[in-house]
């Protein structure tokens, strides 16, 4: 996908890439590859893939939630920035935090934030139990960009979500998952709102949008210990 191809593909799902936020992105994939020869951000280096795969995967969160509104807005397990930088980048009015438990990867999200002179835009380094455990029901959206198994995921992040917010995982194939997770969006005083299903432009890979509703506090018991979530997950 190149530039022309995604600025008219995003057309289509209601966002508008002026240059400037063009501009941006180029400045971002510049970066990417500059820090991609030192450490490990990224498999996928070539332009278009980039702005395919990960550019154009990470906007299309908004098919779950407006991304207009002055939201709060929290990404577990950012890597090299996706999906929350690039929704910065293209929704500068949301209020985003980066996590992420290497300290290399938040050092490259930081230089990305100080050179597009990004603003209400932090980058953590903390591992994602931690982080929820310190900034419990704090964020409008959660989200995260194929991290871990979603019943292990939504222990990590549905903490951080304020009562009746959401968390919305990005995901590939998801049947499996789906079946095993009821137990534990239980738990968590949780349920799925929607599932919204696509296939990216051009290479037609499936992605999923789970859209995950908060109903009440989530006991605080919870998150476990990373060791004990995945030893044995709820």
């Amino acid at each position: 996908m190149n530039k022309d191809e995604l600025i008219e593909e995003l057309k289509k799902i209601n966002i508008n890439l002026d240059e400037k936020k063009q501009n941006m992105l180029d400045e971002y994939y510049e970066l990417l590859l500059e820090w991609n020869e030192k450490i490990n951000l990224t498999s996928i280096t070539k332009k278009e893939d980039v702005y395919l795969k990960h550019f154009y995967d990470s906007l299309t969160l908004i098919k779950a939630v407006n991304l207009n509104d002055n939201l709060s807005l929290c990404d577990i397990g950012t890597g090299a920035g996706f999906p929350g930088l690039v929704l910065k980048i293209c929704f500068p009015n949301l209020k985003i935090t980066l996590v992420d438990s290497l300290s290399k990867r938040v050092d490259f999200l930081k230089k990305v934030i100080e050179k597009l002179n990004l603003k209400d835009i932090d980058a953590v380094h903390a591992r994602a139990e931690d982080f929820s455990k310190d900034n419990r029901e704090s964020f409008d959206i959660v989200t995260s960009r194929a991290v871990a198994k979603l019943n292990i995921l939504s222990e990590l992040c549905i903490p951080l979500v304020k009562v009746n917010g959401y968390f919305i995982p990005m995901k590939a194939n998801i049947d499996e998952e789906i079946n095993i997770s009821k137990n534990s969006l239980n738990i968590l005083n949780s349920k799925i709102e929607d599932i919204i299903s696509f296939k990216l432009p051009k290479e037609e890979s499936i992605r999923n949008i789970i859209k995950i509703k908060k109903e009440r506090i989530t006991d605080k018991k919870y998150p476990r210990i990373f060791s004990k979530i995945s030893k044995n997950p709820l």
